[in-house]
């Protein structure tokens, strides 16, 4: 058992008289009963005088017996105990003697806690419980349980550093000072369990669901900034700046929420060959009126009701380039999504509404991911495979034995230097990839289609034309001839997700 001890009795007594609220001083005692930080407040001021009324040979207290759970350390900064802390070019409060006749006259229910500004008193109460949970509610979110951080004004640290060196100097007693339950530890100790009845769920640390508040206080920046801006500490010239401001309680400044991020994947077919994979803007000037990404995402951000989207695949095809086959895979971030929960059925529903939007795309296997899940996606990417269908055009008159070679040939070694095309967003290298395997087939005298597997992240075009002799070899090159791409189609992305869905 750890009740209140004759030790905490001069502690208690200092920060009453100085304004100091229950749970701060149940705080500066390290406390680490969470049960006893919710009773009212009230009811804890009571108990504290009660304590103080008892004699000096009680030792204990009657009210505030509880169990001894692990101290929640505050780390305010590094430092040794010692004379060097007297020293601390903080405001110090020049708190009054101990006086046994009537230590708690400052700390009365109405006053502002000169420690915590408020955000222990009122801010713990039902009615600003009601008042966070209808701006949850009102913002129409879905949520199994939810995570609550508060964010607090600086100068709350510097008045807690303040009242904990004049606890010090003024008792002269070891006082550790990381052995001070720390503010936000206290406030979600209280708020928690308000939160979670009104809510009907529980709290959970791992939640994806955040619910937070922001605190400010009109007087913390006039306290910060002078801090800030003063060449020359001392004692007296901060408390002639701090002590004239009151202690006027902190303010609300914003109930914010906020899903964590919800990751659709899927694989997409491309059909026209005047459709960008992204937004192609140039200069600020759009040049095409859509894309494959806004295609897919406007019906995803639409139903799960999310803020924005990050949009990703393996790897990506050009403007003019088809995407055949089973299609490339594919993962969208939806941030801060309103709706999280979508059954099979209603997946299902929304990648047929994607499809009959339009004609130039094709969506299949969309499904809810993890983000870990994602990284199968990229893991390994330029050793994957892609296959390729290209029809080529040559200056010179071919017949079909003239091509027929280029069946036999496997694993070809490539020498690649950064596309002209790209160069202005890749960086100049030279980059060896494969050619796996060649396919032709004959269709006039001077065309041929070519179907190639070959390594992820090859150039399939620089191979074809040569980018003037910037890919070695080429097929013009093999043939002895100038050649030319005319048309491009992905036929198969090989990699193995997102898992294949039944139909």
């Amino acid at each position: 058992m750890s009740p209140l001890t004759e030790k905490d009795r001069p502690i208690i007594q200092l920060l009453l008289s100085t304004g100091t609220c229950p749970r701060c001083v149940l705080r500066f005692c390290c406390v680490g009963s969470q049960m006893l930080y919710r009773h009212p407040h009230e009811e804890l001021l009571k108990d504290l005088q009660k304590f103080l009324r008892n004699s000096h040979e009680e030792e204990g207290s009657v009210c505030l017996d509880v169990s001894n759970p692990p101290c929640k350390r505050l780390r305010l900064e590094p430092g040794e105990e010692g004379a060097s802390d007297r020293n601390c070019n903080v405001a110090i409060p020049q708190l009054p003697p101990a006086d046994d006749g009537n230590a708690a006259t400052q700390s009365l229910p109405g006053n502002i806690c000169n420690v915590c500004l408020g955000v222990l008193q009122e801010f713990c109460e039902a009615g600003f419980v009601k008042k966070v949970c209808q701006k949850v509610n009102s913002a129409d979110y879905q949520f199994i349980s939810f995570v609550f951080s508060v964010s607090l004004p600086p100068q709350l640290s510097v008045r807690e550093r303040a009242a904990w060196l004049g606890v010090k100097q003024n008792l002269g007693l070891p006082f550790p000072e990381d052995d001070i339950i720390q503010l936000k530890e206290a406030y979600k100790w209280i708020i928690h369990p308000q939160l979670s009845e009104e809510l009907g769920v529980p709290a959970d640390g791992k939640s994806l669901f955040e619910v937070s508040v922001v605190f400010t206080h009109p007087e913390t920046d006039e306290e910060c900034h002078f801090l800030q801006k003063q060449a020359l500490f001392t004692a007296l010239v901060i408390l002639h700046h701090v002590s004239g401001i009151d202690n006027n309680h902190c303010d609300a400044l914003e109930i914010q929420c906020n899903n964590g991020a919800v990751f659709v994947a899927g694989r997409y077919n491309k059909y026209s060959r005047n459709l960008p994979q992204t937004p192609w803007i140039i200069d600020g000037e759009r040049k095409l009126e859509s894309s494959v990404e806004e295609l897919i995402s406007e019906h995803l951000m639409a139903q799960f009701k999310a803020d924005s989207f990050n949009f990703s695949s393996s790897g990506r095809e050009d403007v003019d380039v088809r995407t055949l086959g089973n299609g490339r895979p594919f993962a969208i971030e939806l941030v801060n999504p309103h709706r999280i929960h979508f059954t099979t059925e209603e997946m299902r529903r929304l990648q047929q509404a994607i499809n009959d939007s339009s004609d130039k795309i094709q969506v299949r296997d969309l499904q809810l991911v993890t983000r870990s899940a994602i990284g199968r996606m990229k893991e390994g990417e330029e050793e994957k495979t892609k296959t390729y269908s290209a029809l080529i055009w040559t200056d010179k008159a071919i017949q079909r034995e003239d091509i027929t070679f280029l069946d036999d040939i496997k694993e070809l070694k490539l020498d690649q230097k950064t596309p002209l095309r790209v160069l202005h967003r890749r960086p100049l290298a030279v980059r060896c990839r494969l050619i796996h395997t060649m396919r032709s087939e004959y269709i006039d005298e001077h065309h041929f289609r070519l179907h190639l597997k070959t390594q992820a992240g090859t150039y399939i075009k620089e191979f074809v034309h040569g980018d003037f002799g910037r890919t070695k070899p080429n097929i013009g090159s093999l043939l002895n001839r100038t050649a030319d791409i005319l048309e491009l189609d992905v036929e198969s992305v090989d990699v193995d997700w997102p898992p294949t869905l039944a139909d």
